[in-house]
Parts: structure tokens; C-alpha cells; sequence
């Protein structure tokens, strides 16, 4: 079997594909944690590498603090930008296949039409931009590269959307949520599943793909639905995004085509209501 290196086990992404090796009973994949697998450090990568040989490889590690990147560009920009180059330049010397994950950051999102592949990118953030030129940089250094750009991730592990919603509605009277950003949740359990696919598939189909649940949702509809299948009482506002100043600028549409991953991979999307749903399950039980 394949051997598959996840860089950035620790995080989100990476505990969702472990879950999944773990229920199919996988053995082929490694987990290094980040004092083995720092993708800043090209020594211990090299040894990495030299000791696994890896025939794949998903760079799961990046920095994803899109209002923080503002004020530590250098940092946002030496995990998203040089980690995905030492990473691709070690594939390339290994032979090794890399899955990189992007973002739907990397459009501007002024448009209220399906973001394809072939459209072009205009990143209005610093996260944006670097990860915009994670994927350059990966394209450029190795042929045998799979980019996924996905959107509004969340899970039962680490930091995320669903998990604040459920925290602050069961500790406040009221909430005000942007109601003018649309976008796609994406359960990374069902990413993560995806990724093994492609994987398992052995198709050569290398390039830039698309990936989230099926569907559209606002932030505020996105918070309703949490709120009632956690059965959790709390009165909501919507409000503008200029009611709401961050550092960083978000799209206010970015909704992806994924006709073209579907087509590959023979992929079956979930929608994003029923992921969402085993998700709150998960966590209440």
C-alpha cells in the first residue's frame, strides 16, 4: 500500500484523517507531530523524507489566522509560502505526490456566481495572498501535485465555526451574526474522505480542484442551523459585515463549482446541512 505522510497531523484536517485511518483501519499513513515534521525546518523534513520515502504526501499545515496574518505577514508568509515550497521541492526530489490544501480566500468574492477552477483569483487578505502563492509556488516545483481549495472547515477537533457557535449560545442571551458573507461549510471529516479517495484512486488527474459540501449558506443561516440541531436557545441578529470590522477583508461570496472534482474522482459531495448534523452529534455525545 501506499505510504502517506500527513504534515500538520496536529491540526484540524490532520486529526480528521487520522479518525478516518483509524475506523477503515488504514496502516499506510504516518503522523508525524510538528517537533518531527516543522515545515520551516528543511533538515528534519529531509530526514523525513529520507527515512519514509513517502509516496504521498497531504501538507495539512498552514497558517490560518486570516485577521492575525495582518499584523504577521512574514510568519503567515513563511508557513503558507515557504513550507509548501520545502515541501514540494522534497517531493520532487523523492518523487512523492503532494495534496495541498488551499482556500476560497484566494477570490476576491464580489460576484454572486460559482467560482471555478479557470477563474481569476484576486485574494483581498494577506492569508489570501500567501495561499494563493502556496499554489503557485506547488505548480511550479513539482508536476505531481493535487491543490484542493476548500472553505469554512470545521469539525469536532481544534478551533472553528460551529464549535464557537455552540460555546456561545449555550452562554449568551443574544448573538449578531454577519448575514451578508455566503459561502460553503465543509465538514474536513468529509474532506478527509476525499483525500483518501484521490489517493485510492490512483489517478493521474494532477492539477487545482475544488472542494466543500454541496450547498450555500450565510454565516447567520449557518449559525441558525447549528443552533437548532444543538437544540440551543438563543435570540440572533444578522448584521452587515460593516457592523462587524475585522482586520482582514472576507469574500462576500465565495461559493466554489466542484463539478470538476466530482467529475475526476467519481466523488459524491455531501450536503452541508446533513454533515453538520453528524458534526453536532458527534460533539454532543
Amino acid at each position: 500500500m501506499a505510504k502517506i505522510l500527513v504534515i500538520g497531523a496536529g491540526g484540524q484536517l490532520g486529526h480528521c484523517i487520522k479518525k478516518i485511518a483509524e475506523q477503515s483501519q488504514r496502516n499506510d499513513l504516518l503522523f508525524p507531530d510538528e517537533a518531527q515534521a516543522n515545515i520551516l525546518d528543511t533538515t528534519l523534513l529531509q530526514q523525513l523524507f529520507a527515512e519514509h520515502q513517502p509516496q504521498y504526501v497531504i501538507n495539512c499545515a498552514a497558517y490560518t489566522a486570516v485577521d492575525k496574518a495582518e499584523d504577521e505577514k512574514e510568519l503567515a508568509y513563511a508557513v503558507n509560502v515557504s513550507g509548501a515550497e520545502n515541501l514540494a521541492s522534497l517531493c520532487e526530489k523523492y518523487q512523492s505526490t503532494l495534496i495541498h490544501i488551499s482556500t476560497d480566500f484566494v477570490f476576491e468574492g464580489n460576484q454572486p456566481v460559482l467560482q471555478t477552477e479557470t477563474d481569476i483569483t484576486r485574494p483581498i487578505s494577506v492569508y489570501g495572498s500567501t495561499k494563493l502563492e502556496s499554489e503557485q509556488k506547488v505548480a511550479q516545483l513539482l508536476p505531481m501535485h493535487y491543490i484542493i481549495r476548500t472553505s469554512w472547515l470545521y469539525s469536532e477537533y481544534g478551533n472553528n465555526f460551529v464549535k464557537t457557535m455552540l460555546k456561545l449560545g449555550s452562554e449568551r442571551d443574544t448573538l449578531s451574526i454577519i448575514a451578508d458573507q455566503i459561502g460553503s461549510p465543509t465538514y474536513a471529516i468529509d474532506l478527509a474522505k476525499a483525500i483518501l479517495h484521490i489517493i485510492d484512486q490512483d489517478n493521474k488527474a494532477y492539477g487545482l480542484y475544488h472542494y466543500s459540501n454541496e450547498g450555500a449558506v450565510s454565516w447567520y443561516d449557518f449559525a441558525q442551523a447549528i443552533f437548532k440541531l444543538g437544540n440551543i436557545k438563543v435570540t440572533t441578529h444578522p448584521i452587515p459585515t460593516s457592523a462587524y470590522p475585522t482586520k482582514a477583508s472576507r469574500p462576500h461570496f465565495s461559493v466554489m463549482d466542484k463539478r470538476k472534482i466530482k467529475a475526476c474522482f467519481g466523488l459524491d459531495i455531501p450536503y452541508w446541512r446533513d454533515s453538520l448534523e453528524k458534526c453536532i452529534a458527534v460533539l454532543q455525545q
